[in-house]
This record gives C-alpha cells, sequence and structure tokens, in this order.
C-alpha cells in the first residue's frame, strides 16, 4: 500500500511550523514520505525541501465570492468567535480548505494529514491501517469535547471523484462553515472512525485536563490557537514546557523521556 504524510503549508509562519513537523517525523524513524501541499511557490519552503518534504503545488479551491465573503478571518470572528484562546493574525481561515486537495493525490492509498502546528513524538505508521475517515476529539477544555471532531490529524483514502464531489456540496449557497475544514469534514463524514485523543494531543490539555497528559502514551502534540514560535505569546508562561519542546524538535533534536503534565 503507498502510503504517506501531508500537510498544508500557506505562508512563512506556517512553514515554520512544518518545518519542526518534518524534523519530529524524521525522529520517529518513519519510512513513509511528508507532502507538503502549498497554494504557492516561495522561498520559504525551501527549508522544508532540504528536510527532505516533497513540496505538492496545489490551485485555490475553486470557491465563490460569496463563500470567501462568508469565511474571512473578521465575519468568522464576528459569526462564530474564538473564546478560548487566540488565533495568531497570520491564521486565514480560508486557507483551512486547501485540506480538501489531499483527496486529489489519488496516487496514495491512505494519506495521514497532520497540521503544521503538530510534532510527532512517536511513531505514528500504524495510523496507515485505519480506515477513512479516522480523526481524534476535538479534547481541551472538557470532557464533553470528546464527541467533537478537531481536523488537525486525520486518516483519509484519496480519490478524485470523491474531492469534486465534496468541494460541490463545500459551496453550497449561503453555506457557513463555523470552524471551516473542521466543521465540513464532521458534516461529510458523520459517522467518523475515532482515533485515541494521544494521537492529537492538543496542547490545552496540559493545563486544563492534566489527569490525560500522559507523556508515555502521547504521539502527536497540537499546539492549537497560540504557536510556540510566537514572539509574543499570551499563554507562553502556562505553556512553556511545550514551547521548549517545540523548539527542541524544531532545532533537530529528540523528544524527552519525561515531560510530565501541569502541576
Amino acid at each position: 500500500m503507498r502510503v504517506a504524510y501531508a500537510t498544508l503549508v500557506t505562508n512563512a509562519d506556517y512553514a515554520l511550523g512544518a518545518l519542526a513537523l518534518a524534523r519530529s517525523l524524521a525522529q520517529t524513524d518513519t519510512l513513509a514520505p511528508l507532502l507538503v501541499l502549498a497554494p504557492k511557490r516561495a522561498d520559504w519552503l525551501e527549508p522544508l525541501e532540504c528536510a527532505g518534504a516533497t513540496i505538492i503545488d496545489v490551485a485555490p479551491l475553486p470557491l465563490s465570492p460569496g463563500f470567501r465573503e462568508r469565511h474571512t478571518r473578521a465575519r468568522q470572528h464576528q459569526e462564530a468567535p474564538f473564546t478560548k484562546g487566540e488565533k495568531p493574525a497570520f491564521h486565514d481561515p480560508l486557507d483551512n480548505f486547501q485540506k480538501l486537495r489531499l483527496w486529489e493525490l489519488d496516487a496514495y492509498e491512505r494519506i495521514v494529514f497532520l497540521d503544521a502546528d503538530t510534532l510527532a513524538v512517536r511513531n505514528l505508521d500504524r495510523l496507515f491501517g485505519y480506515p477513512e475517515f479516522s480523526g481524534a476529539p476535538n479534547l481541551y477544555l472538557t470532557l464533553a469535547d470528546f464527541h467533537r471532531l478537531n481536523s488537525g490529524v486525520f486518516v483519509a483514502a484519496p480519490d478524485k471523484a470523491r474531492y469534486e464531489a465534496m468541494v460541490q456540496a463545500l459551496d453550497a449557497p449561503g453555506a457557513f462553515w463555523r470552524r471551516t475544514d473542521q466543521t465540513f469534514l464532521e458534516h461529510w463524514f458523520p459517522d467518523w472512525h475515532g482515533l485515541p485523543y494521544t494521537c492529537n494531543t492538543l496542547q490545552y490539555v496540559y493545563f486544563n485536563l492534566p489527569e490525560l497528559w500522559y507523556w508515555p502514551q502521547i504521539k502527536v502534540v497540537h499546539y492549537q490557537y497560540e504557536k510556540p514560535w510566537q514572539s509574543q505569546h499570551p499563554k507562553a508562561a502556562l505553556l512553556k514546557p511545550l514551547i521548549d519542546l517545540w523548539w527542541r524538535l524544531h532545532d533537530g533534536g529528540r523528544p524527552p523521556d519525561e515531560l510530565p503534565a501541569a502541576a
């Protein structure tokens, strides 16, 4: 079975995040390549190529002007504001929908998608054996979050016909996807197969749900909301051990043997 990891890079900030992801995957001894979906060629992709990633040029999605207007950063934050954390200024909600281009890559039977703000701290290759669509819960505040999908890590089976159908459904008249690709994928795959939250451990688990932070079983750390490379980080004190972890792997180091939860 031909398999790959994939991520999406739409600007220089997420290219920096993806570089840390690429280096972290290399530390897991996987043989699967990392595909970087990028809607435009830029100098900030070069370090990723040097790290062994394969750049896949993807065209912008054929979205209507009305759809684009409904999903601007200002409109989304007005209609569905983020209240638990802060999205950085370089985050454009419209970019998230580019993940659907993944389904065009039908030279691969399985792709494990990882957001560019994730780190792989243990080998993930067993996820290639999971069915489409497999994803982990959006768990970061309370146990009630278990029923919601987080699209930062998921397993897909590319199919061009499915891609075409998804884009058509995505841009339905008046459609507004509250949490962009995440809400759409949850709608498209209502019976999504649940991965363990340890395959996509959101950073807020570290201080909100410390009883679920068990380092020996965590495979992916996902830096939702604030990013570890931001110079002005509103939760830097709370998340300092995880920020240090990100820089450690970004610089080519290996994950530590222990990373206990916040006291």
